[in-house]
């Protein structure tokens, strides 16, 4: 299993929209070279500036055609310019539908997808970036921030589903306070989220991905003003060199298979 990261030249992207397709397809060409990769097929993962989401609560009586109905009126949009989807979550109970819908820019995903396949990589499947950080989490509630984009975004995550997403402008040097720069942004976010519905329990932590390192002592007065855990978003497990990964996946499958 190889991975690997690269950075982009800043004047390719600006806010989530693509400026030059090319460059960025350049950037990973080389990146597939460098880390050895030669898989075809890509995940493409996109911010919510180009995609966004809405988790609905529908009366389970509603048909299909309601359903779609009620995420057009949730979306009010040019259809020309913006396509929508929808999957039911779960329900809740006798008296919710939970239904999770999704719009995105095709013109901004098209960019995108054209990046990748100049690369030499076809891309199989569009997510969202709050999805996949949602997923990424053993968390069942949590919220998650990640300063390592610009602007930096955080994500409200409930019942393993992402609930709200934001985005904010985060100017802090390495000299200056990061904690004192998050808690306004987090105690506002944290604070609409609760007039929207059930808030957050306090046992839900804060989670923070960063390149800066965070004290003890800072994490600590966050969590005063969050009245709930923060520590730094746990790294993904790897799996040892050593370790014979792809012999254990096959045993899975035909486990998988008789069971």
């Amino acid at each position: 299993m190889r991975c690997g990261s690269a950075g982009i030249p800043p004047t390719t992207a600006t806010n989530g929209r693509t400026q030059d397709p090319v460059a960025v397809g350049l950037a990973l060409r080389q990146l597939l070279a460098r880390s050895e990769i030669t898989e075809p097929r890509a995940l493409v993962v996109v911010g919510d500036e180009v995609a966004t989401f809405r988790v609905l609560r529908l009366s389970p009586g509603l048909g299909e055609s309601q359903v779609a109905a009620a995420v057009s009126r949730e979306f009010p949009l040019d259809p020309e310019r913006i396509a929508t989807s929808w999957a039911d979550l779960a329900r809740s109970g006798d008296d919710q539908r939970l239904v999770y819908a999704v719009a995105w820019d095709r013109g901004r995903v098209k960019v995108l997808t054209d990046a990748v396949r100049s690369a030499g990589v076809e891309p199989e499947v569009v997510d969202l970036k709050s999805a996949c950080l949602a997923r990424a989490v053993s968390e069942r509630s949590c919220v998650i921030i990640d300063l390592t984009s610009n602007p930096a975004d955080a994500v409200v995550v409930d019942e393993h589903v992402p609930q709200l997403w934001h985005s904010f402008e985060l100017k802090v040097s390495p000299a200056d306070d990061l904690t004192g720069a998050l808690a306004s942004p987090l105690r506002s976010l944290l604070r609409f989220y609760g007039r929207l519905g059930d808030p957050l329990g306090p046992e839900a932590p804060v989670l923070i991905a960063t390149e800066q390192v965070l004290t003890d002592e800072g994490m600590a007065r966050l969590a005063q003003v969050a009245g709930r855990p923060v520590r730094p978003l746990p790294l993904p497990s790897r799996v040892p060199a050593e370790v014979r990964h792809s012999t254990y996946l096959a045993c899975l499958g035909l486990m998988m298979r008789r069971t």
